[in-house]
């Protein structure tokens, strides 16, 4: 057998040219290239291990004799390349933002969305995908096998467990859109300015019986702030801009007490009725995700959650939904709102002042967006169990049984508990000893 031959290349250097003998005899072994290697002679592995050992291949390509590698100083490089871009410690249940292709520990960008992140953490790009990393948590923990002392301490990584664990699914909602302005007057006074229906002839077609004098006109008989309201006006509770009590346009939600002028936004100044309004804040199951009220719903147990929000996204549910579902099932209970009434969940929730409820067991007919969010997180955790009930879970999910001490389990926050027993939101129904 002939020798090999070198031969130069313009691009990637030294070729072995192995002879035709030899290369019709190796052909058709379908092994890899390292089985092929350990049956090498004891002289060619030899000869390949010194030189692994006393050759160091530079960035340009060459190759550098007599070093080894510097172990505690490539654990150090890596270190600082696996930072999270949060936290700024090793990465730890590393997830990858796309498109842009940063990573961030799960736990840290859970709490970016919770705080209303909208974009990349890293680049503030806009995205919407972020999964799970096994090839860079495969990084890190071999450099933890051989660094042991970077790891992270063990209180530290419960903590993370108890935001993120992998698996589940973390979307980044896309950015709101602003909302309008109000119509607010620019003039800053001591008076009360007129509201839009004390104008003779506006274009709403009535007037107040009562209109108010407009300073700039007749300062002498304008009517001073602190003096209160005018007779027969009060205050917008979204625009906060005057408004008259009796005019068509004007509603009143029947849970806060609270007048709206439905002119200057009128989408948000207005209180509509109960099947028909949007709660405040909940367009869509982006803004629930960012909703940190939610989590407080579920006592924190951050692993149900994170279930709900994966079955309302593939049945295609929205905060609106939810809300019209919960307000019907409200309906047909005996008191219907009067609990949530005698809760004073609608007290104090605008910035002007409500009237005081006629009856707490009255009928409800109109509502306006604060309060209809206000009930959605009432109702949201019994929803859910009524709505799990239904098996349009998967079945892995329903596999698992109800927590015997339900909502008031003191351990629905250890991640170890809730992967055995998924729900805590209700009483126990079946009887499990753990």
């Amino acid at each position: 057998m002939s020798d090999p031959v070198l031969e130069d290349h313009p691009r990637t250097g030294p070729i072995v040219l192995v002879p035709e003998a030899a290369t019709s005899a190796t052909a058709s072994l379908k092994r890899s290239a390292a089985e092929a290697f350990e049956e090498a002679s004891d002289d060619e592995a030899s000869h390949k291990k010194m030189r692994d050992d006393t050759e160091v291949v530079t960035r340009g390509g060459e190759v550098e004799q007599g070093k080894t590698v510097d172990g505690p100083g490539l654990a150090d490089n890596l270190e600082e390349e696996l930072q999270c871009g949060c936290c700024s410690a090793i990465v730890y249940r590393p997830v990858v933002v796309a498109p842009c292709q940063h990573f961030f520990c799960g736990s840290c960008v859970t709490l970016w969305v919770r705080n209303g992140g909208t974009s990349c953490p890293a680049c503030r790009t806009v995205s919407t995908n972020v999964s799970f990393s096994r090839p860079i948590e495969k990084v890190v923990d071999i450099l933890l096998r051989h660094a042991p002392g970077k790891a992270r301490s063990a209180s530290e990584r419960m903590q993370a467990d108890a935001i993120y664990h992998p698996g589940v699914h973390l979307r980044i909602p896309s950015p709101r859109q602003a909302s309008p302005e109000p119509a607010v007057p620019s003039t800053n006074s001591l008076y009360v300015r007129p509201c839009p229906h004390c104008t003779p002839g506006n274009q709403w077609g009535w007037s107040c019986p009562r209109p108010i004098v407009d300073p700039d006109l007749d300062q002498a008989n304008a009517w001073p702030v602190e003096d209160g309201n005018p007779p027969g006006h009060t205050l917008c509770g979204n625009c906060e801009n005057v408004l008259a009590l009796g005019a068509p346009s004007t509603t009143r939600c029947d849970f806060c007490q609270v007048s709206f002028c439905g002119i200057n936004i009128p989408q948000r100044c207005v209180a509509a009725p109960l099947q028909l309004q949007h709660p405040h804040g909940l367009a869509d199951l982006s803004d629930l995700i960012q909703c940190g009220e939610i989590y407080d719903c579920f006592e924190g147990n951050t692993f149900e959650v994170d279930i709900m929000l994966d079955y309302l996204n593939a049945q295609g549910l929205t905060p609106r939904h939810i809300y019209r579902e919960i307000v019907a099932h409200i309906h047909n209970q005996p008191r219907q709102f009067a609990p949530l009434v005698e809760l004073e969940l609608f007290v104090d929730i605008h910035p002007v002042a409500g009237g005081a409820d006629p009856d707490p067991n009255a009928p409800r007919h109109r509502i306006c967006r604060i309060c209809a969010t206000e009930v959605l997180l009432y109702g949201l955790r019994d929803w859910w169990v009524r709505e799990r009930k239904k098996g349009f879970l998967e079945e892995h999910v329903m596999g698992r049984p109800d927590c015997p001490e339900g909502s008031q389990c003191l351990r629905q926050k250890d991640h170890g508990k809730i992967v055995a027993f998924l729900h805590h939101v209700c009483g126990a129904l079946i009887s499990v000893s753990f």
